[in-house]
């Protein structure tokens, strides 16, 4: 990934944890840096620092190649009917997976400083939600979680060929939330995503927001923050990865 460097807001106590989220298409990191800001202000999650990832400028077929920040490409031929199981067929494997690569290579990054993997959640909206939920699910390290807001697990039928056969971490807590209206990345699409998810044996926390398109919602972002105290609890003097 050639995209500028993370946005990162630090955290305020020892460093514990760490928190990874993904914009979605056309944004940047800065568009989401508000939720940590807010959390900030409110005395929410002072040892975790938070990531905000730049996606490169691509040129994204179905907007006619025009280049904008995209973790991936997407080609046309989707439509109104465009189901799940027919997503595989509109594509863009070798960017989705370079995009995951390079999410790998930031948890390691936190490994490194000392944060291990289990205490290190990647999330994110719509394109960074479907990215998240294809780094998650095929993490070659257990994550203490991962989430997705409007979005979908890519590649679905091809896990077991990413990983090899009983070496999926599920283990793992995934919270999933999507608007009952959303269009543009299909409610449906999230759906079948849980019950892949759930087949797989992921722990799937799947909400509904009525009348919610592709977007975000003030409930949603209370649901996420309880996801992440949960999953991410203070640590004070212990030692991350040791109890």
């Amino acid at each position: 990934m050639a995209g500028p460097a993370p946005l990162v807001v630090p955290a305020l106590k020892k460093h514990t944890a760490t928190v990874i989220f993904v914009h979605g298409l056309g944004d940047n990191g800065s568009g989401w840096m508000g939720l940590a800001q807010n959390w900030r202000r409110r005395g929410k999650f002072e040892e975790v620092a938070f990531i905000f990832p730049n996606a490169p400028s691509i040129p994204i077929t179905v907007n006619n190649g025009m280049k904008m920040p995209g973790w991936f490409d997407i080609p046309g031929g989707r439509s109104s009917s465009t189901t799940y199981d027919d997503l595989p067929n509109f594509q863009d494997e070798p960017g989705m997976l370079k995009s995951r690569d390079y999410f790998n290579s930031l948890i390691k990054a936190e490994a490194e400083k000392g944060v291990p993997s289990s205490r290190v959640v990647i999330g994110g909206f719509s394109q960074g939600a479907t990215m998240s939920l294809l780094t998650g699910t095929t993490s070659p390290e257990p994550l203490a979680g991962y989430f997705a807001l409007s979005g979908y697990l890519p590649m679905h039928k091809k896990i077991d060929s990413i990983v090899p056969k009983g070496s999926l971490k599920t283990d793992v807590k995934v919270f999933m939330g999507h608007g009952d209206k959303d269009t543009m990345v299909k409610y449906q699409w999230g759906q079948d995503t849980a019950k892949v998810l759930g087949e797989l044996g992921f722990d799937v926390d799947f909400r509904t927001y009525k009348g919610m398109a592709h977007s975000s919602d003030p409930d949603e972002i209370d649901e996420l923050e309880k996801f992440l105290q949960a999953r991410l609890p203070p640590l004070g003097d212990s030692v991350p990865g040791k109890a």
